[in-house]
Protein backbone atom coordinates (compact mmCIF):
# COMPACT_ATOMS: atom_id res chain seq x y z
CA UNK A 1 0.00 0.00 0.00
CA UNK A 2 1.43 3.38 -0.97
CA UNK A 3 1.98 6.02 1.70
CA UNK A 4 -0.97 8.35 2.19
CA UNK A 5 -0.16 12.05 1.94
CA UNK A 6 -1.78 14.93 3.79
CA UNK A 7 -4.34 15.82 1.12
CA UNK A 8 -5.20 12.19 0.43
CA UNK A 9 -5.83 11.79 4.16
CA UNK A 10 -8.15 14.80 4.22
CA UNK A 11 -9.99 13.69 1.08
CA UNK A 12 -10.55 10.17 2.40
CA UNK A 13 -11.52 10.85 6.00
CA UNK A 14 -12.60 14.48 6.38
CA UNK A 15 -13.89 15.88 3.05
CA UNK A 16 -17.67 16.34 3.11
CA UNK A 17 -20.07 18.71 1.36
CA UNK A 18 -21.03 21.70 3.49
CA UNK A 19 -24.18 23.73 3.07
CA UNK A 20 -23.20 26.58 5.42
CA UNK A 21 -19.89 27.34 3.71
CA UNK A 22 -19.93 28.04 -0.05
CA UNK A 23 -16.27 26.96 -0.23
CA UNK A 24 -16.60 23.77 1.78
CA UNK A 25 -13.23 22.48 3.04
CA UNK A 26 -11.19 23.15 -0.09
CA UNK A 27 -10.01 26.76 0.09
CA UNK A 28 -7.68 28.92 2.18
CA UNK A 29 -10.51 30.21 4.36
CA UNK A 30 -13.99 29.03 5.28
CA UNK A 31 -16.79 31.53 4.74
CA UNK A 32 -19.70 31.60 7.19
CA UNK A 33 -22.64 33.96 7.27
CA UNK A 34 -24.93 33.87 10.32
CA UNK A 35 -28.62 34.48 9.79
CA UNK A 36 -29.83 38.10 10.01
CA UNK A 37 -30.10 39.26 13.61
CA UNK A 38 -27.70 36.56 14.82
CA UNK A 39 -24.25 36.80 16.39
CA UNK A 40 -21.46 34.28 15.84
CA UNK A 41 -20.30 32.36 18.93
CA UNK A 42 -16.77 30.95 18.51
CA UNK A 43 -14.77 28.65 20.79
CA UNK A 44 -11.53 26.68 20.51
CA UNK A 45 -10.37 23.66 22.53
CA UNK A 46 -7.25 21.53 22.26
CA UNK A 47 -6.90 17.88 23.34
CA UNK A 48 -3.36 16.59 23.91
CA UNK A 49 -2.56 12.89 24.33
CA UNK A 50 -1.46 12.12 27.87
CA UNK A 51 -2.91 15.38 29.18
CA UNK A 52 -6.55 15.27 28.13
CA UNK A 53 -6.99 11.65 27.06
CA UNK A 54 -5.34 8.26 27.49
CA UNK A 55 -3.49 6.58 24.64
CA UNK A 56 -5.79 3.55 25.04
CA UNK A 57 -9.01 5.44 24.30
CA UNK A 58 -11.10 4.10 21.42
CA UNK A 59 -10.55 6.46 18.45
CA UNK A 60 -14.30 6.74 17.75
CA UNK A 61 -14.87 7.88 21.32
CA UNK A 62 -11.99 10.32 21.02
CA UNK A 63 -13.52 11.78 17.86
CA UNK A 64 -16.79 12.25 19.73
CA UNK A 65 -15.15 13.89 22.73
CA UNK A 66 -12.96 16.19 20.62
CA UNK A 67 -16.07 17.86 19.23
CA UNK A 68 -18.21 17.45 22.35
CA UNK A 69 -15.96 19.63 24.50
CA UNK A 70 -16.35 22.45 21.99
CA UNK A 71 -20.11 22.01 21.63
CA UNK A 72 -20.28 22.25 25.42
CA UNK A 73 -18.89 25.79 25.18
CA UNK A 74 -21.62 26.68 22.69
CA UNK A 75 -24.18 25.17 25.06
CA UNK A 76 -22.94 27.41 27.88
CA UNK A 77 -23.51 30.40 25.61
CA UNK A 78 -26.97 29.24 24.51
CA UNK A 79 -25.78 29.03 20.90
CA UNK A 80 -26.89 26.77 18.07
CA UNK A 81 -23.97 24.89 16.42
CA UNK A 82 -23.17 25.74 12.81
CA UNK A 83 -19.73 24.53 11.79
CA UNK A 84 -16.24 23.66 13.00
CA UNK A 85 -12.63 23.42 11.87
CA UNK A 86 -10.19 20.64 12.77
CA UNK A 87 -6.43 20.92 13.25
CA UNK A 88 -4.93 17.45 13.67
CA UNK A 89 -1.35 16.49 14.48
CA UNK A 90 -0.59 12.78 13.95
CA UNK A 91 2.58 10.76 14.72
CA UNK A 92 1.88 8.71 11.57
CA UNK A 93 -0.94 7.87 9.18
CA UNK A 94 -2.91 5.05 10.83
CA UNK A 95 -5.91 4.35 8.63
CA UNK A 96 -7.71 2.23 11.23
CA UNK A 97 -7.36 5.02 13.79
CA UNK A 98 -8.46 7.66 11.29
CA UNK A 99 -11.52 5.65 10.28
CA UNK A 100 -12.65 5.33 13.90
CA UNK A 101 -11.82 8.91 14.84
CA UNK A 102 -13.63 10.44 11.86
CA UNK A 103 -16.62 8.15 12.40
CA UNK A 104 -17.04 9.25 16.02
CA UNK A 105 -16.41 12.87 15.11
CA UNK A 106 -19.00 12.99 12.34
CA UNK A 107 -21.61 11.00 14.25
CA UNK A 108 -21.76 13.75 16.87
CA UNK A 109 -21.44 16.49 14.24
CA UNK A 110 -24.41 15.08 12.35
CA UNK A 111 -26.44 14.78 15.56
CA UNK A 112 -26.03 18.54 16.06
CA UNK A 113 -26.10 19.54 12.37
CA UNK A 114 -22.58 20.97 12.69
CA UNK A 115 -20.38 20.89 9.58
CA UNK A 116 -16.63 20.56 9.13
CA UNK A 117 -15.57 23.54 7.00
CA UNK A 118 -11.75 23.54 7.17
CA UNK A 119 -8.63 22.92 9.21
CA UNK A 120 -5.10 21.53 8.97
CA UNK A 121 -3.14 18.29 9.38
CA UNK A 122 0.52 17.75 10.16
CA UNK A 123 2.95 15.17 11.53
CA UNK A 124 3.78 15.40 15.22
CA UNK A 125 2.59 14.26 18.68
CA UNK A 126 -1.11 13.39 18.73
CA UNK A 127 -2.92 16.68 19.24
CA UNK A 128 -6.47 17.64 18.28
CA UNK A 129 -7.62 21.24 18.08
CA UNK A 130 -11.18 22.15 17.10
CA UNK A 131 -12.69 25.59 16.63
CA UNK A 132 -16.47 25.60 16.65
CA UNK A 133 -18.87 28.25 15.36
CA UNK A 134 -22.44 28.78 16.49
CA UNK A 135 -25.11 31.43 16.28
CA UNK A 136 -27.26 33.08 18.91
CA UNK A 137 -29.84 35.88 18.62
CA UNK A 138 -28.19 39.26 19.23
CA UNK A 139 -28.33 40.14 22.90
CA UNK A 140 -29.54 36.67 23.96
CA UNK A 141 -26.25 34.88 24.66
CA UNK A 142 -25.81 33.36 28.11
CA UNK A 143 -22.82 35.01 29.78
CA UNK A 144 -20.81 34.48 32.95
CA UNK A 145 -21.46 38.01 34.16
CA UNK A 146 -25.22 38.02 34.88
CA UNK A 147 -25.53 36.26 38.24
CA UNK A 148 -27.19 38.30 41.00
CA UNK A 149 -27.47 37.86 44.77
CA UNK A 150 -30.55 35.78 45.55
CA UNK A 151 -30.38 33.72 42.35
CA UNK A 152 -30.62 29.95 42.53
CA UNK A 153 -27.55 27.92 41.55
CA UNK A 154 -28.20 24.95 39.25
CA UNK A 155 -26.27 22.19 37.52
CA UNK A 156 -27.31 19.94 34.64
CA UNK A 157 -27.01 16.19 34.28
CA UNK A 158 -24.46 14.22 36.27
CA UNK A 159 -21.21 15.15 38.00
CA UNK A 160 -18.19 13.17 39.14
CA UNK A 161 -18.53 10.02 37.01
CA UNK A 162 -15.57 10.88 34.79
CA UNK A 163 -13.45 11.27 37.92
CA UNK A 164 -14.57 7.82 39.08
CA UNK A 165 -13.35 6.34 35.79
CA UNK A 166 -10.05 8.22 36.04
CA UNK A 167 -9.41 6.86 39.53
CA UNK A 168 -10.05 3.32 38.26
CA UNK A 169 -7.48 3.89 35.51
CA UNK A 170 -5.07 5.24 38.13
CA UNK A 171 -5.57 2.11 40.23
CA UNK A 172 -6.84 3.97 43.30
CA UNK A 173 -10.42 2.70 43.01
CA UNK A 174 -12.22 -0.51 42.07
CA UNK A 175 -15.73 -0.58 40.63
CA UNK A 176 -17.95 -3.39 39.35
CA UNK A 177 -17.62 -3.71 35.57
CA UNK A 178 -21.07 -2.27 34.82
CA UNK A 179 -20.39 0.82 36.95
CA UNK A 180 -16.95 1.29 35.44
CA UNK A 181 -18.50 1.09 31.95
CA UNK A 182 -21.03 3.78 32.93
CA UNK A 183 -18.35 6.05 34.40
CA UNK A 184 -15.98 5.46 31.48
CA UNK A 185 -18.66 6.37 28.97
CA UNK A 186 -19.20 9.67 30.80
CA UNK A 187 -15.45 10.29 30.70
CA UNK A 188 -14.91 9.39 27.05
CA UNK A 189 -18.25 10.34 25.45
CA UNK A 190 -19.69 13.38 27.26
CA UNK A 191 -23.08 14.64 26.12
CA UNK A 192 -22.88 18.38 25.38
CA UNK A 193 -26.00 20.12 26.73
CA UNK A 194 -26.70 22.10 23.57
CA UNK A 195 -30.49 21.81 23.71
CA UNK A 196 -30.59 22.86 27.36
CA UNK A 197 -28.37 25.88 26.72
CA UNK A 198 -30.75 27.13 24.03
CA UNK A 199 -33.78 26.40 26.22
CA UNK A 200 -32.25 28.51 29.02
CA UNK A 201 -32.00 31.67 26.90
CA UNK A 202 -34.04 34.37 28.61
CA UNK A 203 -34.25 32.26 31.80
CA UNK A 204 -30.72 31.75 33.14
CA UNK A 205 -28.93 34.84 34.38
CA UNK A 206 -25.42 33.35 33.91
CA UNK A 207 -23.88 30.08 32.75
CA UNK A 208 -20.60 28.23 32.20
CA UNK A 209 -19.72 24.70 31.17
CA UNK A 210 -18.22 22.35 33.74
CA UNK A 211 -14.96 21.10 32.27
CA UNK A 212 -12.30 21.60 34.96
CA UNK A 213 -14.51 20.88 37.98
CA UNK A 214 -17.76 22.40 39.25
CA UNK A 215 -16.25 24.78 41.81
CA UNK A 216 -13.51 25.95 39.47
CA UNK A 217 -15.94 26.74 36.67
CA UNK A 218 -18.46 28.27 39.05
CA UNK A 219 -15.67 30.62 40.18
CA UNK A 220 -15.59 32.09 36.66
CA UNK A 221 -19.25 33.07 37.02
CA UNK A 222 -18.74 34.50 40.50
CA UNK A 223 -15.71 36.53 39.47
CA UNK A 224 -17.36 37.89 36.31
CA UNK A 225 -20.56 38.73 38.20
CA UNK A 226 -18.92 40.15 41.35
CA UNK A 227 -20.83 37.82 43.69
CA UNK A 228 -20.34 34.77 45.91
CA UNK A 229 -22.21 31.52 46.46
CA UNK A 230 -23.23 28.89 48.97
CA UNK A 231 -23.06 25.35 47.56
CA UNK A 232 -24.79 22.27 48.96
CA UNK A 233 -22.07 19.62 48.63
CA UNK A 234 -24.50 16.76 49.21
CA UNK A 235 -26.91 17.96 46.53
CA UNK A 236 -23.99 18.04 44.09
CA UNK A 237 -22.74 14.62 45.22
CA UNK A 238 -26.22 13.26 44.56
CA UNK A 239 -25.62 13.98 40.87
CA UNK A 240 -23.01 11.20 40.53
CA UNK A 241 -24.85 8.70 38.32
CA UNK A 242 -22.75 5.70 39.32
CA UNK A 243 -23.46 6.34 43.01
CA UNK A 244 -27.20 6.21 42.33
CA UNK A 245 -26.88 2.82 40.60
CA UNK A 246 -28.25 -0.15 42.61
CA UNK A 247 -24.91 -1.96 42.22
CA UNK A 248 -22.94 0.84 43.87
CA UNK A 249 -21.54 0.23 47.35
CA UNK A 250 -21.59 3.55 49.25
CA UNK A 251 -18.78 2.29 51.43
CA UNK A 252 -16.41 2.35 48.45
CA UNK A 253 -16.20 6.15 48.49
CA UNK A 254 -17.80 7.65 51.57
CA UNK A 255 -19.16 11.18 51.81
CA UNK A 256 -15.82 12.99 51.47
CA UNK A 257 -14.80 11.40 48.18
CA UNK A 258 -18.29 11.70 46.72
CA UNK A 259 -18.25 15.41 47.48
CA UNK A 260 -14.73 15.76 46.12
CA UNK A 261 -15.50 14.04 42.83
CA UNK A 262 -18.75 15.95 42.32
CA UNK A 263 -17.36 19.38 43.22
CA UNK A 264 -13.92 19.19 41.62
CA UNK A 265 -13.79 16.03 39.52
CA UNK A 266 -13.59 17.64 36.07
CA UNK A 267 -14.40 16.33 32.58
CA UNK A 268 -18.15 16.50 33.25
CA UNK A 269 -19.15 18.89 30.42
CA UNK A 270 -22.37 19.83 32.15
CA UNK A 271 -23.73 23.34 32.62
CA UNK A 272 -23.56 25.29 35.87
CA UNK A 273 -25.96 28.20 35.75
CA UNK A 274 -27.90 30.70 37.81
CA UNK A 275 -31.49 31.88 37.57
CA UNK A 276 -33.89 33.99 39.63
CA UNK A 277 -35.93 32.14 42.25
CA UNK A 278 -39.05 33.11 40.31
CA UNK A 279 -37.76 31.10 37.32
CA UNK A 280 -37.71 27.69 39.04
CA UNK A 281 -40.60 26.29 37.03
CA UNK A 282 -39.15 27.75 33.81
CA UNK A 283 -35.82 26.04 34.55
CA UNK A 284 -37.61 22.77 35.21
CA UNK A 285 -39.50 23.15 31.93
CA UNK A 286 -36.22 23.84 30.08
CA UNK A 287 -34.85 20.62 31.55
CA UNK A 288 -37.90 18.65 30.45
CA UNK A 289 -37.89 20.20 26.98
CA UNK A 290 -34.23 19.25 26.48
CA UNK A 291 -34.54 15.84 28.22
CA UNK A 292 -31.85 16.92 30.69
CA UNK A 293 -31.95 16.60 34.46
CA UNK A 294 -31.41 19.87 36.34
CA UNK A 295 -30.56 20.05 40.04
CA UNK A 296 -30.61 23.06 42.35
CA UNK A 297 -27.40 22.97 44.40
CA UNK A 298 -27.21 26.37 46.11
CA UNK A 299 -27.73 30.09 45.83
CA UNK A 300 -25.86 33.24 44.89
CA UNK A 301 -24.87 35.67 47.65
CA UNK A 302 -23.64 39.25 47.64
CA UNK A 303 -20.45 38.49 49.59
CA UNK A 304 -17.54 37.19 47.51
CA UNK A 305 -16.26 33.64 47.87
CA UNK A 306 -17.81 30.19 48.08
CA UNK A 307 -19.24 28.55 51.21
CA UNK A 308 -19.63 24.77 51.07
CA UNK A 309 -22.30 23.24 53.31
CA UNK A 310 -23.84 19.78 53.73
CA UNK A 311 -27.49 18.83 53.50
CA UNK A 312 -28.04 20.05 57.09
CA UNK A 313 -26.49 23.45 56.19
CA UNK A 314 -23.41 22.67 58.30
CA UNK A 315 -20.15 24.05 56.82
CA UNK A 316 -18.01 21.38 55.13
CA UNK A 317 -14.38 21.55 56.21
CA UNK A 318 -12.77 20.01 53.16
CA UNK A 319 -10.37 21.34 50.55
CA UNK A 320 -11.49 21.25 46.93
CA UNK A 321 -9.29 22.04 43.95
CA UNK A 322 -10.06 22.03 40.24
CA UNK A 323 -8.00 21.00 37.24
CA UNK A 324 -5.33 23.42 36.03
CA UNK A 325 -3.29 22.74 32.88
CA UNK A 326 -0.12 24.17 34.41
CA UNK A 327 -0.25 22.73 37.93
Amino acid sequence: MSAMGEFDLIARYFARPAKRSPLGTGDDCALLAPAPGMQLAVSTDMLVEGRHFLSTVDPARLGHKALAVNLSDLAACGAKPLAFTLALSLPAVDEGWLEGFSRGLFALADAHDCELVGGDTTRGPLNICITVFGEVPAGSALLRSGARAGDDLWVSGTLGDARLALEVFRGTLELPSELFALARARMEMPDPRVALGQALRGIASAAADVSDGLLGDLSHILRASGVGAVVDADAAAGCIAACAHPAFDRGVLGDELQRLYALSGGDDYELVFTAPVTAREAVAQAGRASATAVTRIGRIEADAGVRIVDAARVPVEQRFTSFDHFV
